[in-house]
């Protein structure tokens, strides 16, 4: 039997799809790269602009006619492109055999078994890829006005932390050595709990795993950042020196609009309060360009303050209308689809500009990374601040931690040379 995953949308749908993949292995199930090789083709959506949900009703129409012509093909959808009307879905996708509502992974692997009742599973173990995703927690309580993830996903639903930790422990024994925990907002993980469970304790009972070398986290809401989490990071010597701290927009008339529930002199308080505990530590952010009602002098406003933080990553986004969220119900979406693009590149540009700097300073020193693979012949890995680094080494540095000497630097990689390999279990 072969299966086939297609995965597009945010850091939860990967974490989702490994757990898909895992699944389907355990039954002595064969990955593959192409739907039209598939016995079962999984497709993870997500639909948080219009020009992913355009890929998924894309994918979605390869997909019928693939079936059309191996009808005994089976297909499951899940992500946030599966609402509640399960029965509008199946009308109008006939040929996909399973919707799966995000984090319901149990009623995917119960459907597989009544499916393929006749297949003996033999359990075995798992090869993890270096750096893994883990979920959890599931769905977002703050309706930002923009995100329909809140109607997709639901309210905030956190993981035990017993059951994180086993499927940790599971991972690194299968060869994982960095952990990255995700959802929505992170920073929220516990508080449903029954026995409140904080993001910085689960941090410290993960830290204490053998074999993690490195844990990461996102995404983490601005208001949400507590001095717990940040003494947490600044304490435990395997949290990375990284956080992705979305700001979305620097003026605070359009972040209200947003419904983010902050203003910018709060987010550059919260920014100086981290770099003050954590000198080296990277912030990473997400904006949007051209939300309703955006001016020029607004978008500058955003522009300046990318500036004065100075970020190591920002992802930018053109706003887009997404049916059922507040933004559409409220606000007309008057932002010219040209001047939005415009301000999309000139952040990308501005970024651009930021990181030639910082990474050319980077030439000459020797960085630490953990070797995630190959590409293109050159073996990667990211530093503890999560930056890109390539080098060419004959050997296998799969999983290793290596030092490389910075020989040449781009706003997106540094390339050099191999200089150090960590011993571990020598």
């Amino acid at each position: 039997m072969k299966y086939y995953i297609w995965t597009i949308g945010c850091q939860m749908n990967k974490a989702e799809s490994l757990d898909i993949s895992d699944f389907l292995a355990s039954m002595d199930m064969q990955r593959v790269s192409k739907a039209a090789e598939a016995d079962i083709a999984v497709l993870n959506t997500c639909v948080v602009r219009q020009n992913a949900e355009d890929k998924v009703t894309g994918m979605l129409g390869y997909l019928k006619g693939i079936w059309a012509e191996h009808p005994e093909m089976k297909i499951a959808v899940t992500g946030c492109f599966v609402t509640d009307d399960l029965s509008a879905l199946k009308r109008a996708y006939p040929h996909v055999s399973l919707f799966f509502q995000p984090g319901e992974i149990g009623r995917f692997q119960e459907w597989v078994l009544q499916e393929y009742v006749q297949q003996k599973r033999r359990v075995r173990k798992i090869v993890s890829p270096v750096s893994v995703y883990i979920p959890i927690i599931q769905g977002c309580n703050n309706f930002c006005s923009y995100c329909i993830v809140p109607y997709r996903r639901g309210r905030e639903r956190s993981r035990r932390p017993e059951e994180i930790l086993e499927q940790a422990e599971k991972l690194v024994m299968g060869g994982a050595r960095e952990i990255i925990l995700v959802g929505q907002n992170v920073n929220t993980y516990g508080k449903d709990l029954e026995r409140s469970c904080s993001l910085a304790n689960l941090l410290s009972r993960l830290s204490g795993i053998k074999g993690i070398e490195r844990i990461r986290f996102l995404t983490n809401h601005p208001k949400d950042m507590s001095k717990d989490l940040i003494e947490a990071i600044a304490a435990l010597p395997n949290v990375c020196h990284h956080a992705c701290l979305p700001l979305q927009a620097g003026d605070d008339a359009i972040l209200k609009a947003m419904n983010r529930n902050y203003t910018m002199a709060d987010y550059l308080r919260l920014v100086d309060r981290i770099r003050s505990r954590i000198g080296d530590i990277a912030l990473s952010t997400d904006i949007i360009v051209g939300f309703p009602g955006e001016t020029d002098e607004q978008f500058r406003t955003t522009y300046r303050a990318i500036e004065e933080i100075q970020f190591t990553a920002v992802h930018v986004a053109a706003y887009s209308t997404r049916t059922g969220t507040a933004a559409s119900r409220e606000y007309k979406d008057n932002v010219e689809h040209g001047v939005k693009l415009q301000r999309l590149h000139s952040i990308e540009e501005l970024q651009r500009e930021i990181l030639n700097v910082s990474n050319n300073k980077m030439i000459g020193a020797d960085v630490e990374i953990l070797v995630e693979g190959q590409k293109n012949g050159k073996w990667f890995g990211r530093t503890y601040s999560d930056k890109l680094v390539f080098f060419t080494a004959d050997g296998d540095y799969m999983g290793k931690m290596v030092d490389v000497e910075v020989k040449t630097a781009t706003a997106w990689a540094l390339q050099g040379e191999l200089t150090r390999v960590h011993c571990f279990n020598c």
